[in-house]
């Protein structure tokens, strides 16, 4: 299974027109944080988790040929956003796109791009089939998801581990049941805001205490804002099994 970080930055994370803070004016490329979201290549098929607003810009970065699935952790914008850029997947695979997503996203979704579910369609409108999801394993393609359920503040978002690798964005608070399907990961990916505490997110001291006590071989923080400070400045703080993953950054797992 190959795991390639889309983007690991957030709204706030993104450079901004005239911002001046050292992140934005940084010339490593470890600093230019799309918004989060990873693709996934297993036995065949390609999935994404998460289509935020640069999805087609990360699509072409990486080159990427074909897509079989979206799977969404929740419905805020910077996470559902980029989803009509599938278009260009229908077209060349010439195949609706399977669309995993709870009650949550679904509403959303056909909130937001209406015209995507509308009766009457229209030719290159972006092709879906929904798929719902809750707490039960589902699977896709060959690959089996696990759901982990963690909250965003009060908003219930999904985690998933597939096989030995766990995606946690978005969090701020994990039950000890849903720890329980976390332990035993070799890779964990944990999302890390700011040093400051946060009211939905975890702070760098917040996922770090996480890491140590889950305690996977090797854990990387994304979801990063440019309030965290520099790729480099932060790596160096990190424990040795601990790492601030970037944009581009691939696993062999």
């Amino acid at each position: 299974m190959k795991i390639t970080f889309l983007g690991t930055g957030t709204s706030q994370g993104v450079p901004l027109i005239g911002c001046d803070c050292e992140v934005c004016l940084s010339t490593d490329e470890k600093d230019k944080r799309l918004r989060s979201s990873i693709l996934i290549e297993d036995q065949g098929y390609v999935f994404v988790i998460d289509t935020g607003p640069d999805f087609r810009q990360q699509m072409l970065r990486e080159n990427v040929k074909r897509l079989d699935a979206v799977i969404f952790t929740h419905e805020h914008r910077d996470h559902i956003a980029g989803l009509d850029d599938i278009r260009a997947f229908n077209f060349t695979m010439k195949q609706a796109i399977d669309v995993y997503a709870d009650a949550n996203v679904d509403r959303a979704l056909r909130k937001s791009l209406w015209y995507i579910f509308s009766e009457e369609k229209y030719p290159g409108i972006p092709e879906v089939r929904m798929h719902h999801i809750s707490g039960d394993p589902f699977t896709v393609g060959h690959t089996k998801f696990i759901p982990i359920e963690v909250l965003h503040h009060k908003l219930p978002v999904w985690g998933f581990r597939v096989n030995s690798f766990t995606y946690i964005t978005d969090a701020n608070f994990i039950s000890e049941k849903e720890k329980e399907k976390i332990y035993g990961s070799e890779v964990l990916v944990l999302n890390a805001l700011r040093r400051e505490k946060h009211i939905s997110h975890f702070s760098l001291e917040e996922a770090i205490t996480l890491a140590e006590e889950l305690k996977p071989k090797t854990t990387y923080l994304t979801h990063i804002s440019h309030q965290l400070g520099k790729h480099e400045d932060i790596e160096k703080e990190l424990p040795p099994h601990i790492h601030l993953a970037y944009d581009g950054l691939k696993l062999d797992l």
